[in-house]
């Protein structure tokens, strides 16, 4: 047995992940903001202990054979400068575990905050019935609305057809089949009917910032990503079809990342309401049918 504790196998980790040149501007931001944490993360992973429970196996003994394995894919992870949920298959949204791979972006849409903190809440009512998540990926939104309003029904939309293949596994693992209608569609095209809610997490990201992406980033699927020069192509056909989708008081929640200036440079009309998450006050806005129309 060897004398290495988990903590400072996590530590040793680390050091090697920043030796690599990993670090929280370019290497990590799909669920880890620093080498300690993805570190962390991989550890965990690979010993098979709890990921959110670090102080209580601190001090466990680590096996010569587990620490090889642990350094195995710690080189993994430096060499590919594959994001770590594509090597873990899982990430984490909300304390909510989801089944990610390469076919998907990884979640970690500020969308999530809104819905766990009841930030959307008074601009809903016992008359709010449906839901889509528009752009949906590995389906973690959706399933993350089903959880937070279980008496409505949630369609899932995704112009890809590998994108809905994994969020049809997390439908199943959570057992929502009854509650989430999956629907491959190009923007609303195949959607029907109308909606009280519209989430969205679209393509937004700008030429410029598209090609200076870290290797971690390039590693996801582009088609989610990249929204043209100013990063406003997907929203703007969005905004074109939005209104005949939406119930009369239905609301549209939109992420855009760091877009905003391009949002208000293409929209200037529109005068959003700003959420505040975790990430600031310029990432989520929230738009009503009326302002649409």
């Amino acid at each position: 047995m060897s004398s290495v504790n988990v903590e400072t196998l996590i530590e040793s980790m680390a050091a090697r992940l920043e030796a690599a040149g990993l670090t929280a501007l370019d290497g990590f931001g799909h669920g880890t903001q620093s080498a300690f944490d993805e570190a962390a993360w991989l550890v965990l992973w690979r010993l098979g202990l709890p990921l959110d429970d670090l102080d209580n196996v601190a001090e466990r003994l680590v096996t010569d054979d587990e620490t090889t394995q642990v350094e195995a894919l710690i080189e993994q992870r430096i060499s590919t400068r594959q994001p770590a949920a594509y090597l873990t298959k899982e990430a984490w949204l909300q304390g909510v575990p989801f089944y990610v791979d390469e076919r998907v972006i990884i979640p970690r849409s500020f969308i999530a905050e809104l819905l766990a903190d009841g930030s959307i809440d008074p601009w809903l009512s016992e008359d709010t019935a449906r839901v889509l998540d528009l752009c949906t990926g590995n389906g973690s939104l959706a399933v993350l609305a089903a959880m937070t309003y279980p008496d409505v029904a949630v369609d899932a939309a995704d112009i890809s057809p590998d994108a809905l293949a994994v969020a049809r596994i997390n439908v199943e693992r959570h057992a929502l089949t009854d509650r989430i209608t999956l629907i491959e569609s190009d923007g609303l095209a195949a959607c029907q009917g109308k909606y009280d809610l519209i989430l969205c997490n679209p393509p937004y990201v700008n030429a410029g910032s598209m090609a200076a992406l870290p290797a971690e980033f390039r590693a996801e699927p582009s088609l989610a990503l990249a929204g043209g020069e100013d990063g406003m192509d997907f929203i703007r056909a969005f905004f074109n079809d939005a209104v005949q989708h939406l119930s009369e008081n239905a609301v549209l929640v939109l992420e855009i990342g760091n877009e905003r200036e391009n949002f208000e440079r293409a929209f200037p009309q529109l005068q959003p309401l700003w959420f505040e998450t975790s990430a600031g006050s310029d990432q989520v806005m929230l738009i009503t049918r009326q302002q649409l129309a």
